[in-house]
């Protein structure tokens, strides 16, 4: 039911181990998507948003993986002469490999990739592959397996979906591309969508019209959406709630219309300032841009991973202490020294320098 948690992210870590040294991409994260909204997760590029939903799948490629924290994924089936079970998972403690996450992935939970074209196979149909999604997780002949597919290819919007089944990648535009893995992740009636920057590589026009597809096949099939994009347009026009990441960290958590008409984080509150609008270049104003860089990830900075870019930057607290999370009402999460009581923190910081 709408409003019942379907998965909650609990101090999840993915790190990344190299000859150079240890990538920490996800470093404690946490938050809880419920069933039926869709979450929006933003941020700069390499903030951890796709290694997160990648680790939710134990997709991570090498040499990353899952090193702590977990992910329940509260998953509901059913059981053979019983009503609907509920049973909790914890994803973040399966084997990568193992036959409990392979029935997870593409059944419950399913993810549309940022470039079809890398992720579908360019040696076989996309009758092939979408037969093949539904064959391996639902008990159905080859017939209408077959059937199923055509109907989810018309259902996405492709047109004469009876002969694309035969039709490969290459064949197709961009925008086919991406209704097909559309198709595809639909094909077992998925609780969960991940969608990771579905629409980078499409124009406006095909942009909008896959966003409104999935807007209307959530509403039908009873879904989740997490939604990881940059583009905080998009984010308006589909988020329930919002999740901010800043170097693997969650900045601020919220509704989307607190988020945007009261955001708490600086992070946020620049990545707000740098949308484009219009009339600023008639009255001869700059666009807002966040200043200095994302930080190398080798050589991450002590305290709030924010701070060397922060205009409210507090010498000795916020290169000392890292931010821990403080809740601004309900359902409501920032991690930032602003809002905590700066007195304590202080009193800390000094209490560690004697230690030391």
């Amino acid at each position: 039911m709408a409003g019942e948690t379907l998965l909650e992210l609990k101090n999840l870590k993915t790190q990344f181990f190299t000859d150079d040294g240890v990538v920490r991409a996800v470093d404690g994260v946490s938050f809880e998507m419920k069933r039926g909204e869709t979450l929006c997760v933003v941020g700069e590029s390499g903030c951890g948003k796709s290694v997160t939903a990648r680790s939710i799948l134990q997709i991570v490629d090498y040499p990353g993986r899952v090193v702590e924290g977990q992910i329940l994924f509260h998953r509901q089936r059913q059981e053979e002469g019983k009503s609907e079970v509920n049973e909790i998972i914890d994803l973040a403690a399966l084997d990568p490999r193992s036959r409990a996450i392979r029935d997870v992935r593409g059944k419950d939970i399913s993810m549309i990739f940022q470039e079809p074209m890398t992720s579908l196979s360019p040696i076989h149909t996309i009758g092939d592959q979408i037969i093949e999604a539904i064959r391996l997780h639902l008990p159905v002949s080859k017939e209408e397996a077959e059937a199923r597919a055509v109907e989810l290819l018309r259902r996405v919007g492709i047109p004469r979906p009876g002969d694309r089944l035969n039709a490969y990648t290459f064949q197709l535009s961009g925008g086919m591309r991406q209704r097909a893995m559309i198709a595809m992740s639909l094909s077992c009636n998925p609780s969960l969508l991940i969608a990771d920057e579905p629409t980078t590589a499409l124009d406006v026009t095909t942009q909008a019209q896959i966003l409104d597809l999935m807007r209307e096949l959530k509403d039908e099939f009873g879904m989740s959406i997490m939604l990881i994009t940059h583009d905080l347009g998009v984010v308006a026009e589909m988020a329930d709630d919002v999740v901010v990441m800043y170097l693997g960290t969650v900045a601020e958590k919220g509704d989307v219309d607190s988020i945007f008409h009261d955001p708490k984080h600086p992070y946020t509150q620049a990545l707000l300032r740098s949308i484009p609008k219009l009339g600023l270049r008639a009255q001869g104003i700059r666009l807002d841009s966040i200043r200095g860089m994302v930080p190398d990830p080798y050589n991450r900075p002590g305290g709030c991973p924010y701070h060397t870019r922060c205009d409210d930057f507090m010498p000795g607290l916020c290169d000392k202490i890292t931010p821990p999370p403080i809740e601004m009402g309900e359902e409501r999460l920032v991690r930032c020294l602003l809002y905590g009581d700066q007195k304590a923190m202080a009193d800390q910081t000094q209490q560690t320098v004697k230690v030391r």
